[in-house]
């Protein structure tokens, strides 16, 4: 797989979020080029707030592996990631954190916080932002105007 169907994985978790009617940001890690681990949001249907996609991608890869730590592997996520994620990342020692659209509001990479450039921040990912950032962002608006 290449980095766009990576990003196309994280897509397709984040739709099957919103067909679950939870809000629709997907994620999705690889390792040496394969996806080892995919989610969508599920914080309604497991009554867990931290089961956002992030997190619940790296529960997967972690166990996948059997180690807390994922050196080497990417993350792809439809959204920024929130401060309860990004701290996941940090710890989890993910290599790079691809992401479509920031989130001004609850954002916590180049929004907000900026966790990752805290001085107790023991570990930072490479950052791509803006990957498929009109897709995610059009995903998320029309899924919040059908609520209104």
């Amino acid at each position: 797989m290449t980095r766009p169907d990576f990003m196309a994985a994280a897509f397709a978790e984040a739709s099957a979020a919103r067909d679950r009617g939870e809000v629709p940001i997907g994620a999705a890690i690889a390792l040496d080029g394969r996806l080892i681990a995919q989610a969508g949001n599920r914080t309604l249907e497991l009554s867990d707030p931290t089961a956002h996609a992030e997190m619940l991608a790296i529960r997967q890869a972690a166990a996948t592996l059997g180690s807390q730590r994922l050196s080497g592997a990417d993350l792809y996520v439809t959204l920024e990631p929130c401060p309860m994620c990004a701290a996941a990342i940090s710890f989890a020692r993910l290599r790079r954190l691809y992401f479509g659209a920031t989130d001004a509001k609850g954002g916590a990479v180049v929004s907000g916080v900026r966790l990752f450039s805290q001085p107790t921040c023991h570990h930072a990912p490479d950052v791509y932002p803006g990957i498929g950032e009109s897709q995610a962002a059009d995903l998320l608006r029309d899924f919040f105007r059908e609520r209104r």
